[in-house]
């Protein structure tokens, strides 16, 4: 990541969360389009309702930066970023189920969750960390909530067996 956390103000910390954010969405859209969707809960629905929340959260923060810095342009940019709390490039694969689209979901808001602890560890700003303890804690909930749908879903592919591209398999 090209940005010094220990530097970071308030200003600079939302718009991170902000691109964080949006770096999920789009990548999220991205798995969507590329496992396809197949049926109503499938794995390119669960994609497309984690861009959902994502956006959400995006916007959120978007609102309370906008508040507090109303005509600042923002001093960080996606380039500064690279997989924060956005899904592995290469987790969708073709006949993906969506059991195996949740696991990426939690995994990606678990690499969040690490972020901002690690990040806790060296900004100074007080502002900062006490927005860094808030999203940390807010990717902790995400966890949870997809944990419970997580235990609600069929355990193995959704298609037969010698259709399924299985997890580490190289989908040839």
């Amino acid at each position: 990541m090209g940005l010094d956390l220990s530097q970071l103000d308030l200003r600079d910390a939302l718009d991170l969360a902000i691109l964080m954010e949006e770096e999920a969405r789009q990548r999220y859209l991205e798995f969507a389009s590329l496992v396809g969707g197949r049926y109503t809960g499938d794995a390119s629905d669960v994609f497309t309702l984690m861009a959902s929340y994502e956006a959400r959260h995006g916007d959120q923060l978007t609102t309370r930066r906008r508040a507090l810095f109303p005509d600042q342009p923002s001093r960080v940019n996606l380039d500064q970023l690279d997989e924060l709390e956005a899904p592995d490039r290469g987790q969708p694969r073709s006949f993906m189920s969506a059991r195996d689209a949740v696991v990426v979901a939690l995994r990606s808001e678990q690499k969040a969750w690490t972020f901002y602890d690690e990040a806790l560890k060296t900004v100074a700003d007080p502002q900062v960390k006490a927005l860094f303890h808030e999203l940390r804690s807010e990717e902790k909930e995400h966890e949870k909530l997809l944990q419970k749908r997580l235990a609600k879903l069929p355990l193995g592919p959704d298609v037969p067996e010698d259709e399924a591209d299985q997890p580490g398999s190289d989908g040839g």
